[in-house]
């Protein structure tokens, strides 16, 4: 198989243009997740994280959405992982939706921000017991013998604290919330000629151009 081959034609993609916008971008996002919902996709909340580190070099990884509102977008993670320690570093990120089957991508820059712990506490409660666990047990992006190590965290973790009782939030552990300044909405076109809508935060609000694809 030829990768160069693949293609991918974009028969019956919606019409796209400045007056199908939703006027807050958060709206707009909100509908089509909920077009991404609704079409079955795997994880719609799935979305690249990118990030640079300490050299400027640039690093990407899949994380999940948890919430999205006009404070931002948010994510949980470990505080010592790679990801935070380059947002210690340099505190703007980007994050990328991909919802093949309706041809679209949603594209977010912006500063980022760790939400309160109270915020982390509430969220974390509403983990599931084993998540919880996984999360005790695993010292993120640091390196692991094998396996067998992670796995006799995990059981350490479970003995000490069972799956019957109410598990602390660790320190270490809580969200981000990625402030957006610009938010790119688009939708796959035939011939090519998709349409990109972005919406720009300025002094005066929220400002939407047409970029060219």
């Amino acid at each position: 198989m030829s990768i160069s081959s693949l293609r991918q034609s974009y028969d019956n993609a919606p019409s796209f243009d400045v007056a199908d916008l939703a006027q807050c971008p958060f709206d707009q996002f909100h509908a089509w997740f909920k077009e991404a919902v609704d079409a079955d996709i795997m994880e719609p909340n799935a979305m690249t994280l990118a990030t640079v580190d300490y050299d400027g070099r640039p690093d990407a990884r899949m994380v999940l959405l948890k919430d999205a509102d006009p404070r931002g977008f948010t994510f949980y993670t470990n505080y010592e992982s790679a990801k935070a320690r380059q947002l210690g570093a340099h505190s703007e990120a980007t994050l990328v939706f991909y919802w093949d089957k309706l041809f679209r991508q949603v594209r977010i820059r912006g500063a980022v921000t760790k939400v309160g712990r109270d915020e982390a506490q509430a969220y974390w409660q509403t983990r599931p017991v084993k998540s919880q666990l996984g999360a005790i047990a695993s010292n993120q992006s640091q390196t692991i013998k094998d396996r067998g190590q992670l796995e006799a965290a995990f059981k350490a973790a479970l003995d000490e604290h069972g799956l019957d009782n109410p598990i602390p939030l660790p320190d270490d552990w809580g969200g981000y919330r990625v402030i957006p300044s610009t938010i790119e909405f688009w939708q796959g076109q035939q011939s090519r000629l998709h349409d990109r809508l972005v919406y720009m935060r300025d002094a005066e609000g929220w400002q939407v151009k047409r970029l060219a694809p």
